[in-house]
């Protein structure tokens, strides 16, 4: 099998209060395109943790303490030639110093025989 990725899955946790916001961000820079569809992704409501340390600025939550956040993971399919300028806005709008960003190459059904 010859594989040329031209797609990517992208994931990404957010405050329930940020999704929107997000999502419209991404699409607007032209992720989230399937065919002759746009703003195309889809969610489902996690729960996030993290423990910010001594030298972190948390958007939630308090250094050093264990926070439990209900979250959305975000989920969109964007053109590997427009990945970065896609992640730099998402890095923008997200309200999370730190925001956890999953990159995953698709495989086009083409390339299955």
């Amino acid at each position: 099998m010859n594989v040329d990725v031209k797609r990517v899955k992208i994931f990404v946790t957010i405050p329930l209060e940020n999704v929107e916001e997000v999502r419209n961000a991404v699409c607007e820079v032209g992720a989230g395109v399937i065919g002759n569809y746009t703003y195309c992704t889809s969610s489902v409501k996690s729960i996030g943790t993290f423990m910010p340390n001594d030298n972190a600025n948390p958007y939630i939550g308090k250094n050093n303490n264990l926070e439990f956040v209900e979250e959305e993971k975000l989920e969109f399919v964007c053109d590997i030639d427009n990945v970065k300028q896609v992640i730099t806005k998402l890095r923008k709008i997200h309200p999370y110093e730190e925001p956890a960003i999953d990159i995953f190459p698709l495989i086009d059904e083409e390339a299955f025989k």
